[in-house]
């Protein structure tokens, strides 16, 4: 079964790198859309030169900073949220109002408050993931089945040991469930704040080849984040099945 998922991958990668040298050779000018073996080139150029590693490991600490900041905030606020209606009704009104204001919006405040160095960039990424993570946790504890609940108090299990040992358990799957969502948006969120105030990481490279009209390594940048996100959703998901594989099953 994995061959097959695999041999899937590898036919679909060597389908889309046809499409997209047709559309660089026939469609698209060549100084606009570039060739795959012509960003090959430059990516090959930009690791042995360093330049691309020192950007990725910039973006990437910045953002898992921020991302399990944000979770770490996230998560007992979703708990408490789910578990009790009154916390529920006196911080939702809060939570819905924010979430609709995209982080993008937010970069000029973030420069004015913490300036143009890592805590804007930390900032960002923390108000990417909180509200995400909030919402479905809360959603995880208001969905648990009540027949558990009622189960647990025919045992005898109190309160507290209802919500650590039912609840909490119950709702990992919501939470890791928005934990990758979150993951996800805060790629594109960093890749905002760097090309508007940073001196190094993937955003930034991209805005500088952008600004020079380098569109070989502008391409690279987007291949980098790509697979920079899909590399690290296998590597999320493995950890999830390594970790808390008993509570999610096939959900993820």
């Amino acid at each position: 079964m994995k061959l097959n998922v695999y041999a899937t991958y590898v036919a679909s990668t060597v389908a889309m790198l046809v499409v997209w040298h047709l559309l660089a050779t026939y469609v698209f000018p060549s100084a606009l859309f570039s060739a795959p073996l012509e960003v090959l080139k430059s990516l090959v150029e930009l690791v042995r030169n360093g330049t691309l590693v020192e950007h990725i490991a910039i973006s990437l600490q910045r953002i898992l900073i921020g991302f399990l900041l944000g979770s770490l905030l996230g998560i007992p606020i979703g708990l408490l949220m789910g578990n009790s209606a009154f916390i529920r009704h006196f911080l939702e009104p809060y939570i819905e109002f924010f979430r609709f204001i995209p982080p993008i919006a937010l970069i000029t405040v973030a420069v004015i408050w913490f300036g143009i160095g890592e805590t804007s960039k930390v900032f960002l990424i923390i108000y990417t993931t909180i509200f995400i993570v909030i919402l479905n946790t809360a959603a995880g504890v208001m969905r648990i089945p009540a027949n558990k609940i009622r189960a647990a108090r025919c045992l005898g299990a109190s309160s507290r040991q209802i919500f650590f040992s039912v609840a909490i358990p119950a709702t990992v799957p919501y939470i890791l469930t928005g934990m990758r969502i979150a993951m996800g948006n805060s790629f594109a969120t960093i890749v905002s704040a760097e090309m508007l105030g940073a001196n190094a990481g993937i955003g930034t490279m991209i805005w500088t080849a952008r600004m020079f009209m380098q569109v070989n390594e502008v391409f690279v940048g987007l291949l980098v984040l790509g697979l920079l996100g899909f590399v690290t959703d296998r590597l999320f998901r493995l950890l999830i099945f390594r970790f808390a594989g008993k509570y999610v099953g096939a959900s993820i």
